[in-house]
């Protein structure tokens, strides 16, 4: 999951940006959804990467506008199935 901070006075540039060359995404790197808060200062972004050097690639065209945490998640499913094979007295 990416999260991005939208900086002060640069949004309408980020969209305008995004309207000539859209996500700018690299080989390897999928955008699955997205929402954005209410205020319109910050979007909440599921993407699929085969590494982080590659979501860094992508990270590249917009750090000028926005700041970026790349939080790594996983599905429930697999959640689940960590814990119960590494932790089976529960």
């Amino acid at each position: 999951m990416i999260i991005e901070h939208f900086r002060a006075g640069f949004i309408k540039e980020l969209y305008n940006r995004f309207d000539k060359k859209g996500r700018m995404l690299p080989s390897g790197v999928h955008y699955l959804n997205s929402w954005i808060d209410e205020k319109i200062e910050v979007c909440y972004q599921l993407m699929e990467s085969e590494s982080l050097g590659k979501l860094e690639e992508w990270i590249s065209h917009w750090d000028d506008l926005a700041d970026f945490e790349i939080i790594p998640i996983i599905d429930s499913q697999t959640a689940k199935m960590r814990i119960l094979k590494n932790d089976l007295s529960n």
